[in-house]
Formats: structure tokens, sequence, C-alpha cells
């Protein structure tokens, strides 16, 4: 563990004193990729002011191109890579989140004597299926009927169904409500229920009664007694697979829960304050700069959000330097002209397939950042009031493909 970290500190340090500057002193003049990179950002509609690009090569550290590297920027959902990388590192690739069912009362012969409790711990993917697996496991310890109800617990995150600062249409149209309980992403009969955790002990109770186990009472909101017995679990996939929907659809909904869930584990608080907490502690241990840099949701759909592009480039070298999260980090990214958010972007050669990255857009900014080749790190941010999506998109990537044909 110390050794891969100081490796990929080693890495930051090199890359973040050759991007501020801290190197031999007198004129430079710019290298030819470094002209054509600059020449690739420069398009109308786009202040240079309120823009900003890194380009670093992977095997030597070595800075190749820096505009503003540390001017911090509204990074829309550029900023899942600093939770991607902060969940990866603190709860590892294989971390599980789970769902339990809880027993308040005793078993008497096949009747449950009182209530069940399902008591979510963040899982994004928690779906009906797995609901169904809950019960069918109730019924194999012998349970065909419960004299109570069932109670739905979501308390391992705070209630806060939205990310902090966001934008009154960001509900729903953006992300279903947040709950550390929540199935099949709050859908329901069609709809996008705004009672996550109650809809599930619905559902819940649905998926008992197909498993031939009658529940006589209701459902209730509620928290699980310290007395109460564990009686059936289930599990996420591993984080890895988590991160990789994510990252490459951009998927606001769980990187929110990400957050949480890393506010939860890391600082005992499920709430997205405590997430921003964890992520940057582990961008610290990271050596990743953090002047500039302020996280205060998972998503990236707060304007209050901040990074750099040197905070950016310091996740993508810490991650590709660590062997234990590399892997899960690299395959999160889209790929160009393949799949994901990046499926009709950099289409052609010699950019297709060969750019690995995640986009970012709002309102006010576009992003794009991840690697090329396997060679090259890059970051770029862009913004504006509103920012021009056309024609950053258009300087992103004429950018990359720069990148992906450097010899």
């Amino acid at each position: 563990m110390q050794g891969r970290r100081l490796s990929a500190l080693v890495a930051v340090l090199a890359f973040w004193c050759t991007a501020v500057g801290v190197a031999p002193a007198g004129p430079q003049q710019p290298s030819r990729l470094a002209t054509k990179l600059a020449r690739a950002l420069s398009v109308p509609h786009v202040q240079p002011r309120l823009s900003s690009a890194v380009a670093v090569e992977l095997t030597t550290g070595r800075t190749v191109f820096a505009r503003h590297p540390a001017r911090g920027l509204v990074p829309a959902s550029n900023a899942k890579l600093a939770v991607a990388y902060a969940a990866l590192a603190l709860l590892g690739p294989t971390y599980r989140i789970e769902t339990a069912v809880f027993g308040e009362g005793e078993l008497v012969g096949r009747v449950w004597r009182g209530d069940l409790v399902l008591k979510g711990f963040g899982d994004p993917t928690l779906s009906s299926g797995d609901l169904r697996t809950l019960a069918r496991q109730l019924r194999a310890i012998g349970i065909l009927r419960v004299t109570g109800g069932i109670e739905t617990d979501e308390s391992y995150f705070d209630s806060r169904r939205t990310g902090p600062a966001w934008k009154p249409h960001y509900y729903i149209d953006e992300s279903p409500p947040l709950s550390a309980l929540t199935v099949d992403r709050a859908r329901y009969r069609g709809w996008v229920t705004r009672e996550p955790a109650v809809t599930a002990g619905t559902q819940f109770r649905l998926a008992l009664r197909a498993a031939g186990i009658a529940v006589r009472g209701g459902v209730v909101e509620g928290v699980v007694d310290s007395f109460a017995e564990p009686l059936a679990t289930t599990a996420s996939p591993p984080l890895s697979r988590i991160v990789a929907f994510m990252n490459r659809e951009s998927d606001n909904f769980t990187a929110e829960l990400l957050l949480k869930q890393v506010g939860a584990v890391d600082e005992g608080r499920g709430t997205s304050a405590a997430g921003a907490e964890g992520v940057r502690r582990a961008l610290r241990e990271a050596a990743v700069p953090l002047a500039g840099v302020r996280i205060v949701d998972g998503s990236g759909l707060s304007a209050r959000n901040r990074l750099t592009a040197a905070a950016l480039i310091g996740i993508l070298i810490t991650a590709w330097n660590d062997p234990l999260i590399r892997s899960s980090f690299v395959r999160s990214l889209a790929v160009a002209g393949v799949n994901g958010t990046l499926e009709d972007r950099l289409e052609r050669p010699p950019s297709r397939g060969a750019v690995l990255a995640k986009t970012g857009t709002t309102q006010e900014s576009s992003s794009l950042s991840g690697y090329v080749r396997g060679r090259w790190a890059f970051a770029v941010i862009q913004n504006g009031q509103p920012v021009s999506h056309h024609w950053a998109r258009r300087a992103q990537d004429r950018f990359a493909s720069v990148l992906a044909g450097a010899q």
C-alpha cells in the first residue's frame, strides 16, 4: 500500500512541478505538439480565460501542454472522476453494497410473529429481482406468514432527495430521488416515486406474496431495532461495475449514492457533505493538488463545484499508477466512437477506440478528461454563461485527436 501510494505521489508531484512552472529558468519555445494543441483549442464562442487544459505523457510525467492548470472551474460531470477514484481507493474494486431483511419478533413454526424490516445501505443497482431473492431466502428458512407488517429503513443515508444547490428541474429529470433504499431507480408502475423507501416496501410485500408468504400488516417507514435478527441479505455487483456504469453513461443517481456511500463508510455519515470530505481526503493523500477545488456533490450537477485541470490530471495519473484500481478506473471511461457518452464523438481514426474519457455537460460547463492510447492523460474544462457546447466539444475533440495522432 505504501509503495504504490509513494510511486503515485512522486508521479503527481512531478507533473505538478512542471505544470506550475517549477522548471529551469529561461525562455522556452513551445513544442510542435504544444502548438497543435493550442490551435485545437482555438474556437469561437469559448473564452480562453474561462478555460483550462493540460496534457501529460504518462510514462515520464512530462507536461506537454498546460493552460490555466490551477484555475478552478465548474467541471460538470468530470466531477464523477473524483468520486470514482475516491470510491475505488477507499472501498476497493470488489466492494459490494448490501440490502438486508431483519426480523423484529420471533419465528414460531412457520409464522414470523412480528415485523420484517427492509433496510437499504445505498445500493444504486437494487432491483425488484433482488427483492424476489430476499423473499425466497425468507421462504427457505421456513417463513410462510408474517403477523406484523413491513418496515422500510433508509436511515443509512440522510433524507435529502437531491444534491446540494441543484436547480429545481434536476430533481427527477436528471436523477430520481436519493435514498439508501431505492428499488429499480425509484420507478414503479411506469412512474418515478417521490417516496422510494415506502415504495420499496410495497414492492417487497408483493415479492413476499409471490413467494408464498402472507403479510398481515401494511408498509411503514422505520428504523430497525438493535435487537432485530438478520434474516436475509443480497448484495450489489462489485464496485468496479457500478463505477463503470456511472462514468460510461454519466449517471447522476449512481454518483450521488456513491458519494454518500463514501461518507457513510469513511466519515460515519451518509451525507453529501461527509462524502465530499472523504473524497477530498482521498485526493489529498494521493497528492492531488486541491487549490481551487470545491466538491459539493457527486454528479457535477451543482454549479458550486470547482475542479482544476491540474486536479483532474492528478486523479488520472494517480489512478493510472495504482495497480489495484487502474483497470477498474480506466475501463470505466467511455471509448471514443464506441460506447457510452462518446459513442457519437471522435468516431474517425486516429481517435476512434484510442480515446478513453469522461465527458461533462451542464449549462455552465463542458469538459472532457481521460487517456489517449495509454500514452497521454489530458483534461479540458470550458466554462461560460452559458458555454457554447458545440464549439467547446469541437475544441475538446480536436485536442484529443491531436494527441491520438501524435508520434
